[in-house]
């Protein structure tokens, strides 16, 4: 495996080690991340290095086998250049729904 796709993959897993320790300090309730600005705040910054990292590799290898790829790259465009629209629901459905998937999948694609 190419050394800079290893290191942004890392990076990738990184951000969401980071975002799943954040849920550890936070709890797991919408709740509380809808209202706490700064659990909020710190997942959008994630997903935006999840996202960059993301577009990084496609640069390096398009095919590669990650689901919605391009999705997460979208996304964290979105987060960056939609932010007066950006809704915690959706952050949060991205935190619960997809990031333990793209977990997986990078992992698979490590070993």
């Amino acid at each position: 495996m190419d050394e800079m796709l290893r290191k942004y993959l890392y990076d990738i897993l990184q951000a969401i080690s980071e975002i799943e320790m954040a849920q550890e300090r936070f709890g797991r309730m919408y709740d509380t991340f809808e209202n706490d600005v700064v659990f909020r705040k710190f997942v959008e910054r994630n997903i935006e290095i999840i996202g960059e990292a993301m577009n990084r590799v496609l640069k390096i290898q398009p095919e590669i086998g990650i689901t919605s790829a391009r999705k997460i790259v979208d996304t964290r465009n979105y987060v960056i250049h939609a932010y007066d629209s950006l809704k915690p629901d959706i952050l949060w459905a991205i935190v619960i729904n997809h990031i333990p998937r793209l977990k997986a999948e990078i992992c698979q694609l490590i070993k």
